[in-house]
C-alpha cells in the first residue's frame, strides 16, 4: 500500500500487513548466513548479549530474551562446549550465581557473524535504486522504535 499523498491516513494494520512478510522474510536469508558457521540465531542473540553484558548471568539473561532460564542454560551448555562462552563462579551469597562471558573465539563468531550478514545486505541494497535505498535510510529511526517498546 504505497501512498504518496501525505494526507491520507496509513492504516497501520495494513502496514503490518505489508511489514510482516518482508521481515521474515528478510530474518530467513540473514539466518542462512549462520548455517556455514554452525550456530543459531538463538545462540548468536545470547553469545551478543553475553559480549555486551560480561559477567551476565542465566536469569538476567534470560529476562532480557524473554525466554526461560532452563532453555537458555540449554543454549550455553552448547556455547560454552563450542569453547564460545565460559561460566564463572560469582563471589557473593549464592553459591550456584554464575557469570558468563564471551569467549576471544565467541567474539569472533560475532564478528564473522555481523560481516557476513551486513555483506549480504550490503550487496543487495547496492543493486535498489537510490530513492528505494533512502526510503530504506529514512525508516530506520521508526523501525528502531518498534523494537525498543
Amino acid at each position: 500500500m504505497e501512498t504518496t499523498d501525505p494526507r491520507v491516513a496509513l492504516d497501520p494494520v495494513a502496514v503490518a500487513n505489508g511489514l510482516r512478510p518482508v521481515l521474515l522474510h528478510l530474518q530467513r536469508h540473514l539466518r542462512r548466513e549462520l548455517h556455514a558457521l554452525g550456530i543459531g540465531g538463538s545462540q548468536v542473540s545470547l553469545l551478543s548479549a553475553i559480549h555486551g553484558s560480561p559477567g551476565i548471568g542465566v536469569a538476567e539473561l534470560a529476562a532480557r530474551e524473554g525466554t526461560s532460564a532452563s532453555s537458555v542454560c540449554n543454549h550455553i551448555d552448547r556455547l560454552e562446549a563450542s569453547g564460545l562462552v565460559t561460566r564463572t563462579r560469582v563471589d557473593g551469597g549464592d553459591r550456584r550465581r554464575v557469570g558468563l562471558t564471551c569467549t576471544a573465539e565467541g567474539a569472533r563468531v560475532l564478528r564473522t557473524v555481523r560481516s557476513r550478514r551486513t555483506a549480504w545486505l550490503a550487496a543487495r541494497l547496492r543493486d535498489l535504486p537510490e530513492d528505494q535505498l533512502r526510503a530504506i535510510d529514512n525508516a530506520m529511526a521508526g523501525l528502531s522504535a518498534l523494537v525498543e517498546r
